[in-house]
């Protein structure tokens, strides 16, 4: 059973991913080359990818020394919700999308973030997860801000309105930036905490 939902998650997660790449290529207005790194530049895509690389390893049932720790998942299903969450809240009401791009934004934003979460409540190894863990889960969101705020002085191109610096200034860059890493500390405390109050399912990867 657990094969099997994997495999579906990955497929949906590579669909989406791939989908997004070849709707940006097409409708890109630099070149190939500078398109295909904004697209990187993207956590939600980083985030999706991620998770469709985990679940193609559970699909497989390959091991891997960085996503078979304990709490993997659970920080996979952090980042993926924050995701989620950040676009329901802040970008869903600043444009439009249709037809394909639509389908696929739905993907990306709402079904991977909740069929992730589901698979963490069927398969995360709950027990094991501590609060210690959270300081390396916040690793991946502080290079990422890093990464995007280094890029974006020097291509002035930031891929979110709330870190771009052009617009509203980096002291307000970095107030959001902050509320962010709180809503990810929160967040996977509350994971934690919750994950110990729940029963273990299965053996994860």
């Amino acid at each position: 059973m657990k094969k099997n939902i994997a495999i579906a998650l990955a497929i949906i997660g590579w669909f989406a991913v791939i989908a997004q790449y070849v709707l940006m290529i097409e409708n890109r207005v630099t070149s190939t080359t500078e398109a295909t790194i904004r697209f990187f530049s993207f956590f939600t895509i980083l985030t999706n990818t991620l998770v469709a690389t985990y679940f193609t390893y559970v699909a497989l049932g390959k091991k891997s020394k960085l996503l078979s720790k304990p709490g993997s998942l659970t920080a996979i299903t952090v980042y993926i919700l924050v995701v989620g969450l950040v676009y329901q809240l802040v970008l869903r009401a600043i444009w439009e999308p249709t037809g394909l791009q639509k389908i696929v934004d739905e993907l990306l934003h709402s079904v991977v973030p909740v069929t992730t979460l589901i698979f963490w409540y069927l398969y995360e190894e709950k027990s094991k997860i501590e609060l210690k863990s959270i300081v390396n889960w916040l690793i991946y969101p502080l290079i990422y801000l890093i990464f995007i705020l280094l890029r974006g002085s020097i291509s002035d191109f930031y891929p979110y309105p709330f870190v771009n610096v052009l617009e509203i200034g980096m002291p307000q860059v970095l107030t959001n930036s902050v509320i962010l890493l709180f809503v990810f500390i929160v967040l996977s405390a509350a994971f934690v905490w919750i994950g110990k109050r729940l029963p273990n399912k299965e053996q994860s990867i």
